[in-house]
């Protein structure tokens, strides 16, 4: 279900932003993340022992961001629909933070009683590929 982008295969890390839900934010790169595993390792990009991992526990967490890279661009204003003539997949979806952030996207379905489910950006372009939002985390979520 992952995009071809951020493929979870032996080609090497990828980038994620990890955010806790007591509002931490953690930047680094992972290669065992799977959405039903209750933990994970990263490696944070601001270490210099590139073998230094933290162990990430997911019912800890608001959400893993998968991002094209950590600094993004702060001017950059996100395009909420998908720009005319994309085919994109899914229905879009809007994800109330307990936090008060609120997320949109396309999803191609979620169960809440799950661990989390993923959300993809309707703007291609923007720096985040997609989110693993945890449903604990969440205060509501529904179709728009």
């Amino acid at each position: 279900m992952f995009p071809k982008e951020i493929s979870l295969s032996k080609t090497g890390p990828i980038k994620v932003v990890v955010r806790y839900s007591d509002g931490r934010i953690l930047k680094g790169y992972t290669q065992d993340f799977a959405p039903n595993n209750p933990i994970f390792h990263i490696r944070p990009a601001n270490v210099e022992i590139p073998d230094q991992a933290k162990e990430i526990t997911v019912q800890d967490l608001k959400g893993v961001f998968f991002v094209r890279d950590f600094v993004g661009d702060p001017n950059y204003q996100e395009k909420k629909t998908c720009p005319c003539g994309m085919n994109r997949v899914g229905k879009r979806i809007e994800v109330g933070f307990k936090d008060g952030e609120v997320l949109e996207g396309l999803n191609l379905g979620y169960d809440l009683r799950q661990p989390g489910f993923f959300i993809y950006p309707g703007d291609p372009n923007w720096n985040l590929i997609s989110a693993f939002v945890v449903s604990a985390a969440t205060e509501w979520v529904r179709y728009i």
